[in-house]
């Protein structure tokens, strides 16, 4: 498709609607996305994605300079819909976000269509229905968020790499670096260049902040 034909699509869509570049700056916005942040369009364009949306999830901050969608639209795999509380013009509000991926003829990244549908409330009852399964129950955060119908939020598409995912997996179970170490046979040193890398690409500042994001996307 042509940056002018997901122009078109990205106006002629009901819902609120934006496209990103390979770079993560936003090429079209339409006026139901204008109507739901307050912000025009004019005022969109060429910025980066992450300055609008503002997106977090229950842990925290997601949207930022270390994208999980892009990488994932630039290897063509499929983004399933995630849950985002982004920066709306009546304060920050619960929406589920659809992103289509699509390749112009002429560029060698493709342009990602964000389609948000404001689901605030239905998001918010199954964060209150999740906690109270927690207290009352003792069920494990990640077992609990299985049993409705909480989506997976962005940290569920990052890329960690075989030997980050089995030192993310022993941090979940309250490992050690030390302990880490002697597991895997490698050096402290090592366990901690790995957790830092984790961390950036989970967009999380400490390790507690990592295994919750991991718990509740259920990529471990």
């Amino acid at each position: 498709m042509r940056l002018r034909e997901i122009r078109a699509l990205v106006e002629s869509t009901g819902d609120p609607a934006f496209a990103v570049d390979g770079l993560g700056l936003i090429v079209a916005w339409n006026s139901a996305a204008g109507a739901l942040f307050g912000v025009k369009a004019e005022e969109t364009m060429g910025k980066p994605c992450r300055q609008i949306v503002q997106g977090a999830d229950e842990c925290g901050l997601v949207c930022s300079d270390v994208c999980t969608v892009l990488p994932a639209a630039r290897k063509r795999r499929p983004i399933s819909n995630y849950d985002l509380q982004i920066e709306t013009r009546q304060g920050r509000k619960w929406c589920s976000v659809s992103v289509l991926v699509a390749q112009e003829a002429e560029s060698t990244s493709p342009y990602c269509i964000h389609i948000v549908r404001p689901t605030d409330i239905p998001k918010r009852l199954e964060l209150l229905l999740r906690d109270f399964i927690v207290t009352e129950t003792g069920l494990p955060p990640k077992s609990a968020r299985r049993l409705g119908s909480l989506r997976h939020i962005p940290t569920g598409e990052a890329e960690l790499t075989k030997r980050q995912g089995e030192i993310l997996r022993l941090l979940v179970k309250g490992a050690t670096t030390a302990s880490i170490a002697a597991e895997l046979h490698i050096s402290r040193t090592t366990v901690n260049n790995h957790v830092q890398q984790i961390l950036h690409r989970l967009n999380a500042h400490t390790r507690l902040e990592a295994i919750r994001r991991a718990e509740r996307t259920g990529s471990v």
